[in-house]
């Protein structure tokens, strides 16, 4: 038996189209009894034209014209295995070989073949038996007939050649492989997966998507575009990070992929990467994946008004590959680029791509929830005296929590009359703050940015149009404000600002966030100096015990710390390798600070304290969270199972960042991500640990399973 013409093994080498497939195959070897037989094995990926009918692999006889179907896509694009031609008897014949099929033995799969996801086929020939694999699981079995049984054929057995469907570009075959042992399927599946590049559209910042669904993007010179930000994913066919690769970004046409050329020799590149405070061509400046994960921040300077009006997008690719392939590369949606005195804030449904929880906290937008609710003004009320948790709705909600500011509002004559308006901060609110009033070297403004210097001082208060600005702007742009604006204005100063932007936005969660800012800069600022001692970057190693010390004096925790596990899930947010520079610490920083400082109030430090059983894992990843609500990777644990985690795409100040989120089964069988609010009347209970059991849809606590490791303090 010959081996696959294609070349197959190792992590790059096996993909190829299937026009480009050809294995031979020697029916002989399939003879000699229970010793007897071959099996290949593959990972398929189909493109989204597949559609039933379409024949993955031909088999042709040598001396042979006919083309006949050994696999296919059948009715409900369910895969379909057929006899092998001068081996079985119930082989297909010329004149039943085409669509539909009827007539003709087939083993048959028992449900749809996903599209544009890579899936593992194998197959198990002997003269007398086949058998189809699929992920490794047995999924049909048949008997047949062998044609060296009857005395015509005992000497007449030819070659078969399996040849891809060359036709038109349904799909993709990496790493086949024929074996002469039986029984190897599933040692073929475990090994050496596939990847596949794609987006994380909920860590997606600084985009606004209009009515039409088009990201409208603020683009053009260089004192008018704006930052956006992109990541990528690149998992194997496990959903297991993919490390050691290179992702490079381009701006493409949005109707023929072609890439956007500069307009002249001497213009500006159409699309830029921002690395270390500095500015490159994205196209000359490749990321490394980390963890399985890649953050771009860009800009884009040619607007689409220079280029007859046409949409671009984002492409990402995979570097070190001879040849395109769409698994390995990932797509933006269309982007038009406007010039900044050309922004519209929609009043309909244009909204803001990553302002709010999308894919990874599926906000509850219908009246099914873990509540028997209503909805009143936009807030959730529930018909239950022991409401504590609620879930976010999709738009902002005026919610009042621990440690939150009250805000009055008397008419809406002192909405508009600042001096007539009265605002009343709690002690809590003071105390989230901190007493700290050193200053911090953070990042200034520059000159991309929709805030200018004058926003901060020139003026003794925040104006409305400052606060209406942060409130429409992007996380990026909030983030840069504020590391402006903290430690140049007082405390009380802040208060004020807080108070407007949760009373104009209607949500407390931004409030939260503004109040942390002073402490978290200065406290970053310091951890960040004993870390580097003066230097630009510092090992990794290094930074670990100062990072562990913050996080518990932060957390008020004493018996509880950060685990290996918890590390490394920091070390993939701030993107950093052996060692670390300020940028990777402060994403680092942005995102566990407000961690901490939730961890910090008595009911939520209760749930992180308690080992026994442990509410709070640790920091876990969406990833691990879905493993946790499975028994295998197709059967979910029953419904009502549920464990809680802080979603690692959240950072400072996101109004999300820090909050935690509940992942559970649903009753439809499916797994849900809700972020959790605490209610006012969080107040009168004396833990949250019996309150979440009581929620209708939320019955048992769910087990993430993690390599048992040290906890670090």
């Amino acid at each position: 038996m010959a081996a696959p013409e294609s070349e197959c093994g190792g992590s790059d080498g096996g993909y190829r189209d299937l026009g480009g497939v050809r294995v031979e195959l020697d029916p002989v070897t399939a003879r000699g009894g229970g010793g007897g037989g071959f099996a290949i094995s593959f990972w398929l990926y189909l493109s989204s034209s597949a559609r039933p009918s379409s024949v993955i692999l031909h088999q042709v006889t040598v001396g042979d014209a006919n083309k006949l179907p050994f696999l296919a896509l059948g009715e409900g694009n369910k895969l379909l295995l057929f006899p092998l031609t001068s081996l079985h008897r119930e082989a297909p014949a010329p004149a039943t070989s085409s669509y539909p099929w009827t007539g003709t033995t087939n083993l048959s799969s028992t449900s749809e073949c996903p599209l544009e996801k890579w899936f593992h086929i194998g197959c198990e020939v002997t003269e007398n038996v086949m058998r189809l694999h699929v992920n490794g699981d047995l999924i049909a079995e048949t008997h047949l007939c062998s044609l060296y049984d009857e005395p015509d054929h005992q000497d007449n057995a030819n070659k078969i050649s399996l040849l891809g469907n060359g036709s038109k570009r349904d799909g993709y075959i990496y790493n086949i492989e024929v074996s002469r042992v039986l029984g190897t399927i599933q040692e073929q599946y475990a090994k050496n997966p596939p990847f596949k590049l794609s987006i994380d559209y909920s860590s997606s910042d600084g985009i606004e998507e209009g009515d039409d669904g088009i990201w409208n993007i603020v683009g053009g010179k260089a004192s008018c575009r704006r930052n956006f930000i992109l990541e990528v994913v690149l998992i194997n066919a496990f959903g297991e990070p993919v490390k050691d690769k290179e992702v490079v970004a381009s701006l493409v046409y949005a109707d023929n992929g072609t890439v956007v050329e500069k307009s002249r020799d001497d213009s500006e590149p159409p699309l830029l990467i921002t690395c270390e405070g500095l500015e490159y061509p994205a196209i000359s400046k490749p990321l490394p994946i980390i963890h399985g994960r890649a953050l771009f921040k860009l800009k884009i300077s040619q607007l689409s008004s220079k280029c007859d009006n046409k949409l671009f997008r984002i492409q990402f690719s995979t570097l070190h590959h001879m040849r395109r392939y769409p698994f390995l590369e990932a797509h933006s949606k269309t982007i038009r680029c406007i010039s900044r005195n050309r922004t519209v804030r929609p009043s309909g449904s244009g909204k803001r791509v990553g302002s709010a929880m999308a894919d990874e906290t599926d906000l509850l937008n219908n009246t099914q929830g873990l509540v028997n609710a209503e909805r009143v003004n936009g807030r959730l009320h529930s018909h239950s005296n022991n409401l504590v948790v609620r879930f976010q709705t999709p738009k902002f909600s005026k919610i009042e929590g621990d440690g939150m500011a009250k805000v009055q509002v008397m008419t809406n004559a002192s909405v508009r009359n600042k001096h007539t308006r009265k605002m009343v901060a709690s002690k809590e609110a003071q105390n989230f703050m901190g007493t700290d009033s050193s200053t911090s070297t953070c990042d200034s403004f520059d000159s991309g940015s929709s805030w200018s210097g004058s926003d901060v001082d020139d003026v003794e208060s925040f104006s409305d149009a400052v606060v209406f600005r942060y409130c429409l702007d992007s996380t990026y742009d909030r983030s840069k404000f504020l590391r402006g604006a903290a430690p140049t204005f007082s405390k009380d100063d802040l208060v004020k600002l807080a108070d407007k932007v949760s009373l104009y936005s209607g949500c407390s969660h931004h409030r939260n966030q503004i109040l942390m800012s002073k402490r978290l800069i200065s406290e970053g600022a310091a951890a960040w100096s004993m870390i580097s001692k003066n230097n630009e970057r510092a090992l990794w190693s290094s930074a670990i015990p100062v990072i562990i010390k913050k996080f518990m004096d932060i957390g008020r925790s004493v018996n509880r710390g950060l685990s290996e596990q918890d590390l490394e899930i920091l070390r993939g947010i701030a993107g950093c390798g052996e060692d670390i520079g300020r940028d990777e610490f402060d994403r680092l920083w942005y995102w566990l600070y407000p961690v901490a400082a939730s961890l910090s109030r008595d009911k939520i430090k209760k749930l992180w304290d308690c080992t026994s059983p442990r509410w709070i894992e640790g920091l876990i990843t969406i990833q691990e969270a879905d493993n946790a609500l499975r028994n295998s990777r197709e059967l979910l644990k029953e419904p009502g199972t549920f464990v809680l985690r802080f979603p690692t795409t959240r950072s400072w100040p996101h109004p999300d960042a820090g909050n935690l989120v509940v992942t559970y089964t649903g009753s439809d069988n499916s797994i849900h991500h809700r972020l959790l609010s605490l209610d006012s009347s969080a107040a009168r209970a004396e833990n949250l640990q019996d309150l979440l059991l009581q929620e209708p849809e939320l019955s048992q606590l769910g087990r993430v399973d993690r390599l048992p490791t040290a906890i670090l303090r």
